[in-house]
């Protein structure tokens, strides 16, 4: 039985690969040869122009946010732009909240 693929991201090349799923192998990107982060099966990449999105992206994935299933059928809030990113991480730094924790909340206080 095979595995379903997930999503690869490489942050330099703001591109996203979809590759089957291996923890023990790291995957390295085909155009500059960096790692990858695994960003998981429900992810959707911004466009490649939308410096933005690529820029709240960088720091869900380098706090350990991912973009995996839930039983509800999706990965749940998410952050789109610098701005909402800025106010959930001056949430976390105010309420001793860890930060993946607040960044995946959909309203901050």
């Amino acid at each position: 039985m095979s595995h379903g693929k997930t999503s690869y991201v490489c942050l330099p090349c703001r591109a996203s690969f979809k590759q089957p799923h291996d923890r023990a192998r790291q995957r390295n990107c085909p155009r500059c040869a960096a790692p990858m982060i695994h960003a998981g099966s429900a992810f959707a990449a911004p466009r490649r122009r939308d410096v933005a999105a690529w820029r709240a992206l960088a720091v869900l994935l380098n706090a350990g946010v991912g973009f995996h299933k839930s039983c509800c059928g999706g990965p749940g809030f998410r952050p789109k732009t610098p701005r909402e990113v800025r106010e959930r991480l001056t949430y976390a730094r105010r309420s001793g909240t860890p930060v993946a924790t607040a960044l995946v909340r959909f309203n901050v206080p």
